[in-house]
């Protein structure tokens, strides 16, 4: 009978504990410390932000990143069906060996698309890796960005410079953006935040 009440009592307790944990971490997944602005322009086109959050590594803030949008969406499937451009907007918030981060993007398109779909936009895919390679480190506080536009492809930017002509399409932008939104994401907490979900 001991064990049993010991067990009653320290259940509800470590429910509660965990509930908070995760209050606790959806809000510091909203709370960026980058001003993202709640509307820019690509090629002519108002977006808006969708969403914004912190990307964390155990306990460490690794990036700040904002997703805009031509309107607003809150699940993956919308966003990916969504028209029009859209952007990804990054702040380093510690340094990032610019090898690392290349081959961690890649890591994430390969944990959230079929295989083959990897393999088909191979080309574009090294590209990504190329353009951070190039760099030794993202500084913190340095921002970068991976903007598409339909009938162009994806441009990568480094501090507000793009990295170079477009590349790949819809379907290889969408192997992007699952990166953050798709099944296995990057950080669950930041996927909500950009999808809006945060505040559910």
């Amino acid at each position: 009978m001991i064990l049993i009440r010991t067990h009653a009592i320290r259940t509800p307790f470590a429910a509660l504990t965990l509930g908070l944990a995760l209050i606790a971490g959806a809000a510091q997944a909203a709370q960026t410390t980058t001003r993202f602005e709640p509307m820019l322009q690509v090629q002519g086109t108002p977006l808006l932000l969708n969403g914004a959050g912190t990307r964390f590594k155990a306990i460490f803030k690794v990036y700040d990143l904002g997703l805009y949008t031509s309107k607003k969406v809150g699940t993956p499937e919308e966003l990916i069906a969504l028209p029009g451009p859209k952007r990804l907007q990054f702040t380093a918030l510690r340094d990032l060996p610019g090898t690392d981060l290349g081959r961690l993007f890649i890591k994430g398109m390969s944990e959230n698309s079929p295989k083959e779909m990897v393999q088909k936009h191979t080309l574009s895919a090294t590209r990504l890796i190329e353009i951070f390679s190039g760099r030794s480190k993202m500084a913190a506080g340095e921002t970068f960005a991976m903007e598409f536009v339909p009938g162009k492809g994806t441009t990568f930017y480094i501090l507000g410079q793009p990295q170079g002509e477009p590349v790949g399409d819809a379907e290889f932008f969408a192997m992007v953006l699952k990166i953050w939104v798709g099944d296995a994401p990057a950080d669950h907490l930041l996927k909500a935040a950009l999808l809006g979900r945060d505040k559910e």
